[in-house]
């Protein structure tokens, strides 16, 4: 129990990458922290992730820069190939003139890893609670405190709640309560030990195969011994939001008429989790009195811009400048935080949707699509992605100024 002079901590719903680095954030405004995560041990499920600058930029502003670093693969590259015909659409240099562009590297990096690092700052700052098994049922609050009941019946009470409970959110739905946004598009994610991954296919790079209803991506991680290996397709079946392992006779029957080297992806994993994907309508109202949200709670998106994780950081620093800002007034700091971050996180949302049909395409769209980017400059490129790698902890409340 809190004696009358102890301050109430700040209650974050789910522990994963954004509840972490929202923890993070909170701790360098000087709060306590109570996470409230559901499963029974901390950790993350998945495989490999995209990181660009602006998510370096983040992890700095954190003071998890270092350790983010130590556990990256620094690519040379990003390059989209067409998987029918292995035309290349386009080729992204990222290296030195990239860093110098945006002033931090572009970067693959194990799901697990990112966790790591944010769960490592957060233990050192010795200001965040950890509660396992804890998943948030129901949400109550007055004038000056929330309270959140967890599934075993145990009330938590806190200053304030941050609901970073990932894409089923349960904190949402309270307030919210809108549906999901099935998109019947289905993702495979595997990692395979190096020696196992094909030879002409081991480029340091992040590699995307498009082709028609489907497309494939391979990058290295952990130094280069494991690659990822993601693929997605549009399914036959109607197909509901969630997670399952899958099954190699089911991705193999979706991977007809792409070329030899692109389809040798898909044979590889020995065993594959299967995602059916969903994303929601972008809002405008992210927070609540003392109750906002953040993430995948706040913002689910498709994985098209390779932006999910990304996002979830950067909404952490901006939640801890707006804080710092208005000096810690929480309702002031919320409104000031969903002002700074709506439109940008609904533009990742509604471009995956785009790029999704971009990297599909099929017929006259194909030849479209695979016209695109002809000659384009290294800087032409830089200046198309100038509005999303820019991002940083100096401008990151800007929007909300406007």
């Amino acid at each position: 129990m809190h004696n009358e002079h102890q301050p109430l901590p700040v209650l974050m719903a789910g522990g994963g990458i954004g509840g972490l680095a929202a923890a993070l954030a909170l701790t360098r405004q000087g709060f306590q922290v109570k996470v409230l995560e559901q499963a029974p041990e901390i950790g993350e499920i998945g495989a490999g992730i995209q990181l660009g600058p602006n998510a370096f930029h983040a992890f700095d502003a954190l003071g998890v820069g270092e350790k983010a670093r130590s556990r990256a693969v620094y690519t040379d590259y990003m390059v989209m190939h067409d998987a029918i015909d292995e035309y290349q659409v386009g080729k992204i240099p990222t290296g030195a003139q990239f860093i110098e562009r945006f002033g931090n590297p572009y970067a693959v990096i194990h799901r697990m890893d990112v966790h790591q690092s944010l769960l490592e700052g957060a233990q050192d700052t010795g200001k965040v609670e950890i509660v396992t098994s804890s998943r948030v049922e129901r949400i109550e609050q007055d004038a000056d405190s929330v309270t959140v009941w967890d599934h075993q019946g145990r009330a938590h009470r806190g200053q304030a709640l941050i609901g970073a409970d990932g894409v089923k959110s349960v904190v949402r739905s309270q307030f919210v309560g809108d549906p999901a946004r099935v998109t019947g598009h289905v993702v495979y994610r595997a990692v395979v030990d190096k020696k196992d991954f094909p030879l002409d296919l081991q480029w340091n790079a992040a590699s995307i195969w498009v082709g028609p209803h489907c497309h494939l991506v391979h990058y290295p991680l952990r130094g280069g011994e494991q690659y990822n290996v993601v693929v997605t397709f549009h399914s036959r079946e109607q197909e509901e939001w969630g997670v399952r392992d899958g099954s190699k006779e089911e991705v193999q029957s979706y991977f007809q008429g792409i070329c030899p080297k692109a389809r040798q992806l898909i044979d590889l994993p020995k065993s594959w989790k299967r995602w059916a994907t969903a994303d929601r309508e972008p809002i405008g109202q992210w927070s609540f009195g003392r109750v906002t949200l953040l993430g995948d709670a706040a913002h689910p998106t498709t994985q098209y811009m390779a932006q999910g994780a990304c996002m979830a950081i950067e909404d952490a620093v901006t939640l801890g400048e707006a804080l710092r800002r208005v000096n810690n007034d929480w309702v002031q700091a919320f409104d000031l935080y969903q002002r700074a971050r709506v439109s940008r996180t609904a533009r990742i949302v509604l471009s995956g949707r785009e790029m999704g049909r971009l990297y599909h395409a099929k017929g006259v769209e194909r030849l479209v699509r695979n016209d695109l980017w002809r000659g384009r400059t290294p800087e032409r490129f830089y200046d198309a992605m100038e509005w999303l790698y820019g991002w940083n902890v100096s401008n990151c409340l800007s929007a909300a100024e406007h």
